[in-house]
């Protein structure tokens, strides 16, 4: 298939001919609801900064039409059976060939400002970093307010959402990318190992991106209470899939 790029900058076949490029990383995992949109979202976001972009879809173990959806939607796929969103990531950055990569979940929705945002920060010479987050509607009430202390805590801390977090790709690569060890918590442990590295700031954008609120409507308060006590409690389980079945077990179907 013939890079995004190409549209952007004209005899252009790989945005690695281009300094500036990004690579936007999507994991998905049966994401055919919404993968088209998210596409969408970041190629019309990515036109509106001007630089050189590629998607890349890592399709991990789908067994709905992702993969054929993000084909049609103008991305490129890649796929794996790894069942481990950093791992998926992972994947992902190995494939790209743009100097930024840019991770978004398949149900994250990003605007012009979140790429315009990505360029400017780099351009300013950042490491990288990431962006706060907002759920669609509709979403309890706790749902919201859980939501706007947790964004508060990562912004002070200076930490990316899961949803979307940037960086270069030789920053990436320097320290080994996201820990294919954790099956949850891994946006946390690379944005620290990224100011570790002491190359730039690690940004945290103005704007939230929209990420779906299907959890919030789809498990009840007390569940995703204990889902994330058990993790206070025992830290170990960012380690176990099993104990992770918010994120990996049968998906729910979302009452939206």
């Amino acid at each position: 298939m013939t890079p995004v790029s190409s549209f952007q900058v004209p005899g252009v076949r790989d945005v690695r001919d281009v300094p500036g490029s990004l690579s936007f990383v999507v994991p998905a995992y049966n994401e055919e609801a919404l993968i088209a949109r998210a596409v969408g979202a970041i190629q019309f976001s990515a036109r509106s900064a001007g630089a050189p972009f590629e998607v890349i879809v890592v399709d991990d173990a789908s067994t709905d039409r992702t993969a054929a959806i993000a084909e049609a939607a103008g991305a490129t796929v890649v796929r794996v059976n790894l069942r481990q969103i950093g791992a998926a990531r992972n994947a992902g950055a190995l494939a790209a060939t743009g100097d930024t990569l840019v991770f978004v979940d398949a149900d994250t929705f990003i605007t012009p400002a979140h790429a315009n945002g990505v360029v400017a920060a780099m351009a300013r010479g950042a490491v990288g970093g990431g962006a706060a987050a907002v759920f669609d509607d509709p979403v309890p009430w706790w749902a919201q307010k859980t939501l706007g202390v947790t964004v508060r805590l990562f912004r002070w801390a200076k930490l990316a959402a899961g949803s979307f977090l940037f960086c270069s790709k030789s920053a990436f690569e320097a320290v080994g990318g996201f820990d294919s060890a954790l099956y949850a918590a891994e946006e946390i442990a690379l944005s620290r190992a990224l100011k570790r590295l002491r190359r730039g700031p690690f940004v945290v954008l103005r704007e939230p991106v929209i990420t779906s609120g299907r959890k919030a409507r789809t498990y009840t308060g007390r569940e995703i209470a204990r889902t994330w006590g058990g993790l206070l409690i025992r830290p170990w389980s960012v380690k176990r899939r099993d104990r992770l079945d918010m994120w990996y077990g049968p998906r729910r179907g979302d009452r939206q």
